[in-house]
């Protein structure tokens, strides 16, 4: 028999991911749909070791959205993103592709343009003018905090493919590559405005931004979302970019050709941050990609005519061009920790034979728990005739029991999930939560199986796998001290795993994700050999790089009489054995 709520589940979480809208109506969905309702079903719980495992210097370059700022976390410490791109040629605007330019150039304006992620203040209505009011997403920190931000064209070239590979496989970047970059900076600030907002006292502004231009004598209003908008000094790219295209005399530097010529020439942007005061400052996460320069200049235009006596007259105007750079080249986040010392102390000596108390995970540059399912006795086993058997097998006992029952009573595993408990008091009350954390499978790093089973999807990166889920749960209507959690659904990982005699109980890994579609695993810079001196962790999610917050969660060794104990990490399975 399979328990019909279930096959409800899977409708109901079909059903919803179409009304899904925002992250705030998916979370207070998502936190139910895995079943609550165990009508007629049996529960046991089994042991988790877990332990913290830090993460060192990663693979950061090319990732889909990056960080960039200052966040001050009371429980981790401080971090700073920096963050670099090579800057090419807009295929998409002939001009900018080996650009012609004309007589006696004179630059106007040089404007850097980077949308933030943001959204209307749906409680805000629209002014009579047409003015909205808008929220920027994926913020952290204090609202309008300062940071120190200073652009500059970066003298380190990135290329495409990695020499000691024999030029085969693409050049990795690491975020504490922050040293190579300041060695190397190939130019003065370029956000030099005296607007000090533009730079020394720079803030995520989510100011509506309003254009005037006229129409037929009149005036007209485009608007925009907000933005990083920062005016960039007009001489350098005089010389950098003007000087160095082709004249309409023909003279020809060759500068701007192609963009692989282009990207040597001008070799990216260097987007350094620190502190400005005392400022804590703020963080973004930020789609670079999006971003870009337009150089708007002045040229002459010589034209001729005939006179009525068909003798050559030339005119001379004044004409606006433009020329538009994209921010779509190579790119690397730069990640630098400051830690607490309670953090520091956890990560740098965790407890991997018995596991950790509490569990400490980190985006960016920073922790994840490594987890055994099951207790690690392994005394005795079970023969094909199913009777016991003395010594190890190098599987765990209460493993083998489930096998056993599985096998001789045809026990049913309905369901299987994780439940992990959120240390409020470590945390503190202003602590801003990860909406999502990711466990897969860390021995062969690559998704658990509930993980590829569920189809269900969402209209953003918060949204989908409601069934595998992973979200945070901050209302549990079961639960009469209502705590904050994160469950993960481990069903299908554990009946293969109790059913297949050649499933191997993993290791599991658990992280903060950005992105819950994306499983992509980036390297670390250097390999560790865990103490079970049998698995290498070499790689982490790249979900979990882009995502700079973090969360303290309950491990398993809690002893019996804390006030915690029944917050600590246990596998739950709910199981029925068939007459």
């Amino acid at each position: 028999m399979r328990n019909n709520s279930f096959f409800k589940i899977i409708l109901i979480a079909i059903t919803v991911v179409f009304f899904i809208s925002c992250d705030k109506d998916f979370n207070s969905i998502g936190e139910d749909l895995i079943g609550n309702e165990h009508f007629g079903l049996e529960l046991d719980s089994y042991e988790v070791q877990a332990y913290n495992q830090k993460v060192e210097a990663v693979q950061s370059n090319n990732l889909p959205i990056n960080p960039l700022g200052i966040y001050d976390d009371p429980v981790f410490g401080t971090t700073e993103a920096s963050f670099v791109t090579q800057v090419v040629l807009s295929p998409s605007n002939p001009v900018s592709v080996n650009p012609v330019i004309g007589a006696n150039p004179e630059i106007e304006s040089v404007i850097l343009n980077i949308p933030y992620f943001s959204h209307v203040d749906p409680d805000v209505a629209i002014t009579s003018s047409g003015d909205s009011t808008y929220i920027l997403d994926y913020i952290y920190g204090p609202a309008k905090s300062k940071i120190k931000l200073s652009v500059y064209e970066s003298g380190y070239f990135m290329r495409d493919l990695d020499p000691l590979t024999g030029f085969l496989e693409p050049q990795k970047f690491y975020t504490d590559q922050a040293g190579d970059f300041n060695n190397l900076i190939a130019s003065a600030r370029l956000n030099n405005d005296t607007d000090v907002s533009q730079n020394d006292a720079f803030f995520f502004n989510p100011a509506e931004r309003k254009e005037t231009t006229k129409e037929n004598e009149e005036d007209v209003v485009t608007r925009f979302a907000p933005a990083m908008r920062l005016s960039l000094n007009k001489d350098y790219f005089k010389a950098k970019i003007i000087d160095a295209a082709k004249k309409i005399d023909g003279t020809d530097p060759g500068k701007l050709t192609t963009n692989d010529v282009f990207k040597n020439f001008f070799r990216g942007l260097y987007f350094k941050v620190e502190k400005s005061g005392s400022n804590p400052g703020q963080m973004a996460l930020m789609n670079f990609k999006e971003g870009t320069i337009t150089v708007k200049y002045k040229e002459d235009l010589v034209t001729i005519t005939k006179d009525a006596n068909g003798n050559d007259v030339s005119k001379t105007d004044r004409i606006d061009k433009s020329i538009v750079l994209n921010l779509t080249g190579n790119t690397v986040s730069l990640l630098s920790n400051t830690n607490t010392p309670a953090y520091d102390t956890a990560i740098n000596n965790p407890n991997s034979t018995t596991g950790d108390s509490k569990l400490y995970l980190k985006g960016g540059q920073g922790s994840m728990a490594v987890l055994d399912l099951f207790n690690k006795t392994d005394e005795r086993g079970y023969n094909a005739a199913g009777e016991p058997t003395i010594g190890s097998n190098h599987v765990p006992d209460e493993l083998d029991d489930l096998k056993q029952l599985s096998a001789t009573k045809k026990l049913l595993i309905n369901e299987a999930n994780l439940v992990f408990h959120i240390d409020a008091a470590t945390m503190g009350a202003n602590a801003a939560l990860p909406k999502r954390i990711y466990l897969y499978d860390l021995t062969n790093n690559i998704p658990v199986l509930d993980y590829l089973y569920d189809g269900t999807t969402g209209t953003t990166v918060k949204t989908g796998r409601l069934i595998y889920s992973g979200l945070l749960n901050t209302l549990n209507a079961n639960d009469p001290k209502n705590y904050k959690t994160y469950k993960i659904r481990l069903t299908n990982q554990i009946r293969s795993l109790v059913k297949n005699k050649d499933s191997v109980n993993v290791k599991l890994g658990v992280v903060i994700t950005e992105d819950i579609n994306n499983v992509t695993m980036n390297k670390l810079r250097t390999s560790v050999i865990l103490p079970d001196q049998e698995t290498t962790f070499s790689k982490v999610p790249q979900a979990s790089i882009m995502n700079p917050l973090g969360v303290v969660l309950f491990g398993n060794n809690i002893p019996s009489g804390n006030a915690d104990y029944d917050k600590r990490l246990r596998l739950e399975i709910y199981y029925t054995k068939p007459d």
